[in-house]
């Protein structure tokens, strides 16, 4: 299980990543663009895939990240169950969806954070 401090955490922990408002959920974003929500009431989480990163969560997760159930889904975004969730599974997804989003000036400004082994 994943605490709602716990993920404030690891994603302001991600370089130039904000927070703002996203209807009545929260948004994470780095330079503009959402790369992660946060629905309090449902313990949940939406993250920001390429489809492919989105398939390779989705099968190793054990049903705690899948499709959003819409057309959204077919774009990448994926939910995340914050219940069911391992800690290093959200750190990793999370650092994925951050990565597919920011510009790709970001690869030279933080080049760890596009290191594979991380």
């Amino acid at each position: 299980m994943i605490r709602i401090e716990s993920f404030h955490e690891y994603a302001l922990a991600l370089p130039e990543t904000t927070v703002e408002p996203h209807f009545e959920i929260i948004s994470f974003r780095i330079k503009k663009k959402i790369f992660a929500t946060l629905n309090v009431p449902e313990n949940r989480a939406t993250l920001r895939f390429s489809p492919e990163m989105q398939d390779i969560f989705s099968s190793v997760s054990k049903g705690s990240i899948f499709p959003v159930p819409n057309k959204w889904g077919k774009y990448g975004w994926t939910n995340i169950d914050l219940l069911k969730v391992e800690e290093t599974l959200l750190k990793d997804a999370l650092q994925i969806a951050w990565r597919e989003v920011a510009p790709t000036a970001f690869q030279k400004k933080y080049p760890s954070f596009y290191e594979d082994d991380i």
